[in-house]
């Protein structure tokens, strides 16, 4: 994710006839196929499945603990003030863990934390230690991805989670700019930054933990003094530059089948100029899914941020980035109200149709996928 405290989710469950080779035989009964796990669920616990919650401290409150056992939470994203220790946070999370075995829903939840490496990493003096720069300057610049990858998923599962919040793809322009200046780009060359991530995806989820790309189309031309967390952010370069250059560092992650890519919250004139990329259908549904080819789960940055305050609260934040293509809403504030927002509008959204139906069983069916295959 962009900047949160770096420093200080087919069309129904219309279930089609199976047929039996050719065809079926007369007067044979035709049989259905099984609904996906979501179409029993209420509309609230269906919203609930898109929707990442956190919140403040170390100890869980018991209104997320009831909301998990209620089927109505899809994940969970923990910052270092919610980790004492390693055996503290594994406790938390085999927590999360009973109540959602408890729950309607039986796919994991999604666990995730930032993990990148260097100053970024909430699981403190864990792996990887490198950051993303440190691995881009080593003499083998590739195997130290790879290392990182695995380090990290090693990390986070020793935890019991599932998902980091990483490789960043940004292709930073200018020495100390804003993602160079907390180490977290690989490289100025779109082609290594695209390379060593996608080395970094490959080990992660080789060893069972979700990686997300970040932050799509990219932040790499952000200035040192633009930062999305606190305001509005307009990156300017052409089209041409922003493929060749910005999204370019994302195609080998996506070729590698990195399972999330995280947008960001910078606006980009050369595809639209009102709406930042995470509201923005263009950039959402036309360059990463349709240009880029990508069929994974999209996640948004954080809801909170500054730069998205002109498009409303909560609720309007979380229908827009949901019209524009995005799968799962991050709620990050550390505030359990703000997850509870999102759920409302979202709920009510999908129960008067403001939502287009079968692009929300789309999303649904995307998430389903990627729960399945994690811990």
């Amino acid at each position: 994710m962009s900047r949160r405290t770096v420093l200080a989710a087919g069309v129904g469950a219309v279930a089609g006839v199976a047929l039996a080779g050719a065809g079926i035989a007369a007067g044979a009964a035709p049989s259905m196929a099984a609904p996906p796990w979501w179409a029993k669920l209420t509309p609230r616990q269906q919203a609930g499945q898109r929707v990442i919650f956190s919140y403040p401290g170390p100890t869980p409150p018991q209104s997320l603990l009831d909301g998990i056992t209620a089927g109505e939470v899809g994940g969970v994203i923990f910052f270092g003030e919610n980790i004492l220790n390693l055996a503290q946070i594994a406790g938390v999370v085999a927590q999360l863990r009973a109540a959602q075995a408890a729950s309607p829903i039986k796919e994991p939840l999604l666990l995730m934390t930032d993990q990148e490496g260097g100053i970024v990493r909430r699981l403190k003096g864990m792996e990887p230690i490198l950051s993303e720069k440190q691995i881009g300057l080593q003499p083998d610049p590739d195997a130290a991805a790879t290392a990182a990858g695995a380090g990290a998923a090693a990390s986070l599962r020793s935890a019991g989670m599932n998902l980091n919040l990483a490789p960043v793809l940004d292709v930073f322009r200018v020495p100390g700019n804003f993602d160079d200046q907390f180490g977290r780009s690989y490289s100025s060359d779109p082609v290594i930054a695209g390379r060593l991530g996608a080395e970094m995806v490959t080990a992660q989820q080789g060893a069972g933990v979700a990686a997300t790309a970040k932050h799509f189309p990219g932040l790499g031309a952000a200035t040192q003094a633009q930062n999305t967390d606190l305001g509005p952010v307009t990156l300017t370069q052409s089209l041409d530059e922003l493929r060749s250059v910005d999204e370019s560092a994302f195609v080998p992650a996506i070729a590698a089948g990195v399972q999330l890519v995280m947008t960001s919250w910078a606006t980009y004139p050369a595809l639209d100029a009102v709406y930042p990329a995470g509201l923005s259908t263009t950039i959402v549904q036309n360059e990463l899914r349709g240009r880029l080819g990508f069929t994974g789960v999209t996640i948004t940055d954080a809801l909170e941020a500054g730069a998205i305050d002109a498009f409303g609260d909560t609720g309007q934040r979380s229908l827009l980035a949901a019209q524009a293509g995005m799968d799962v809403l991050l709620c990050s504030s550390r505030d359990m109200q703000q997850g509870t927002d999102a759920l409302d509008a979202m709920t009510a959204a999908l129960q008067d149709k403001t939502l287009n139906p079968g692009h929300y069983k789309q999303a649904l069916a995307r998430v389903q996928s990627l729960r399945a295959g994690l811990f």
